[in-house]
């Protein structure tokens, strides 16, 4: 591996375009995929960048020495004459630093800058007022600004003029590295948020987008959050560490061939992830419109040739965990839909099988009635034989209506009654007890609702659709409101019913009837009447078994993706610690 100049990016393209990191991107959406290598090629830059590492030095560049006694100079032209203050003396430098490059000098940001100067001015006059969400975290320090009279921001508000560099001081905010160089503002003059150190170099003998450069180092930020001061949440980076860390100088010229640079690669990388973005999306809408086409197929030879295309290029389609997602999603619409395993001419239709439900609601034990058939025009599409459309609600065990938990659910008891709330839903890995309980009392309240385990769960507030089965360890435990409980007929396959609901099909028709009240709401009565397919009893049946293996299958291959991602990050992180270690 080379460590040198742009080769840095070019030898080892691969790894910084193809090392990515999944994240989901939320419930019905596409997984959220980070570009890792190049998230980690961008600090890297700056930090051999700020070394002298990816820029020559040049013999005929004025040593730093020189430009270091022209801003003393200037430095004592402005407090002799009573434009700045005279700064307290600062930490002294350490005696153990490293060698620099030839014409470079250790400095202080303190010696080279009067740090949080005061500006003066008239009140009436407009200036620029620059709060802490105007502050980016970009390479090139650009801000946002606001107009404002001078007046209205000159006391409780940090004070900054054109040209000074700007770093954010509180957590988070240092650490990622917000920092400015406050330009075009109104007047030259401006203020903002107090949440900042503000340096105003003595004179134009120092690059401000170097200086800016040498506090977007991994170093500087990781040493920098190690010696904030302050409690949890508040900590607050020291005016000591912002005016007195060691700061490498190079040659004022070199300075420009850095930042020159660093523009340059930065560049680069912008490119880069905007051709790996286009490239992971245009690859995400190939396999999904590939697999677009199975569900739709008119009969079994369409689906024949569309599952051989797929067939063909399997491997270069589905190698990534977005892709697999779609992949998974696809399945389950053929299942839906009666694609996935065949008919058999002797399985007992889906009507007698849900006659019999229907029976069993009108044997006067149950006040649950059975909702009438679906119009054939509101059918969402053709079914094949010995399938039938039902309203949802006549899937449901009469004994055990759909409904929604308790509705004020009141403090946390700790040796209470189990309360389950919609992040506790998990179907295949639930905790053994939620983590909240609420009061005897409370749920006295809501008895129609209390779990004897197996119940599926399904989320109808907030993260609508969101599935859960209750494991056996919550039985006597109760739900929220954000939550309703689902029990299907025992003539019904329950594990059918549960991929069914994970379906885009249903998950859709469920976000079709959301209402947006202070958060997304779906309402009981919308799910009862949910249009549903239903197969046979003995297809429901193997319509599970095909699915646990073809899931299974998915599983091995997200598995696989994620390990292949793993050593690919892990790839990027060597290249990084590497190219670290050799310049040092």
């Amino acid at each position: 591996m080379t460590f040198h100049n742009a080769s840095l990016v070019s030898d080892n393209l691969d790894i910084w375009t193809t090392a990515t990191e999944q994240k989901s991107g939320g419930r019905g959406g596409r997984r959220r995929v980070d570009l890792y290598g190049i998230q980690r090629l961008r600090p890297l830059i700056v930090d051999l960048a700020v070394r002298g590492k990816l820029t020559s030095q040049q013999p005929g560049d004025q040593p730093a020495i020189l430009a270091l006694a022209k801003l003393a100079k200037a430095r004592q032209s402005k407090i002799e004459s009573g434009q700045a203050r005279k700064p307290k003396a600062l930490e002294p430098l350490p005696l153990d630093l490293p060698p620099l490059p030839e014409g470079w000098a250790w400095t202080q940001l303190g010696t080279i800058a009067e740090i949080n100067p005061l500006n003066s001015a008239a009140d009436k006059l407009d200036a620029s007022f620059v709060p802490m969400a105007l502050i980016s975290t970009r390479i090139d320090g650009a801000h946002g600004a606001e107009i404002r009279k001078w007046g209205e921001i000159r006391k409780g508000f940090t004070q900054f003029a054109e040209g000074d560099i700007g770093l954010a001081k509180i957590t988070p905010c240092f650490e990622n590295g917000k920092a400015a160089i406050f330009e075009n503002l109104i007047n030259g003059i401006g203020a903002g948020t107090t949440e900042l150190h503000v340096a105003r170099p003595w004179s134009a003998d120092v690059n401000r987008r170097y200086l800016l450069l040498t506090m977007k180092t991994t170093s500087y930020l990781k040493n920098g959050e190690a010696k904030m001061t302050g409690t949890a949440g508040q900590k607050r980076l020291t005016r000591a560490y912002f005016e007195s860390t060691p700061l490498s100088l190079p040659p004022l010229e070199e300075q420009e061939r850095i930042v020159a640079k660093v523009d340059e690669l930065m560049a680069l990388c912008d490119a880069l992830e905007t051709q790996s973005v286009v490239a992971l999306d245009a690859h995400q809408t190939l396999a999904e419109a590939l697999l677009a086409a199975l569900p739709t197929s008119t009969d079994a030879a369409d689906l024949a040739i569309h599952g051989a295309r797929l067939e063909a290029n399997f491997d270069t389609l589905f190698n990534t965990e977005a892709s697999v997602d779609a992949l998974r999603q696809t399945i389950l619409e053929l299942a839906v839909r009666g694609k996935l395993v065949p008919q058999q001419a002797d399985d007992e239709p889906a009507s007698v099988m849900m006659r019999a439900i229907r029976e069993s609601r009108s044997d006067g034990s149950s006040k649950q009635k059975s909702h009438d058939a679906i119009p054939r025009a509101d059918e969402p599409f053709d079914l094949p034989k010995g399938w039938c459309w039902e309203r949802f609600d006549n899937l449901i065990d009469p004994a055990f209506p759909i409904a929604y938990g308790v509705l004020v659910p009141g403090a946390d008891q700790s040796d209470g009654v189990p309360f389950v709330r919609i992040g506790d839903l998990s179907i295949n890995n639930p905790l053994p007890l939620p983590e909240k309980a609420i009061s005897p009392t409370v749920d006295a309240q809501f008895p129609r609702t209390r779990l004897r385990g197996g119940e599926i769960l399904m989320g109808v507030v907030g993260s609508i659709g969101k599935l859960g089965v209750a494991p056996a360890s919550w039985a006597g435990g109760n739900i929220a409101r954000a939550i309703c409980r689902i029990v299907p007929s025992s003539l019904l396959n329950k594990e059918f019913i549960l991929w069914l609901l994970q379906s885009r099909f249903m998950q859709d028709s469920f976000l079709d009837d959301t209402r947006t009240l202070a958060q997304p709401t779906l309402n009981i009565r919308l799910i009862r009447l949910a249009a549903t397919p239903v197969p046979p009893f003995a297809e429901q049946e193997r319509i599970v078994a095909k699915l646990d293996e073809l899931m299974a299958l998915c599983d091995s291959l997200q598995r696989g993706i994620a390990e292949a991602s793993a050593t690919k990050m892990k790839l990027a992180d060597t290249i990084v610690e590497r190219a670290t270690e050799q310049v040092r």
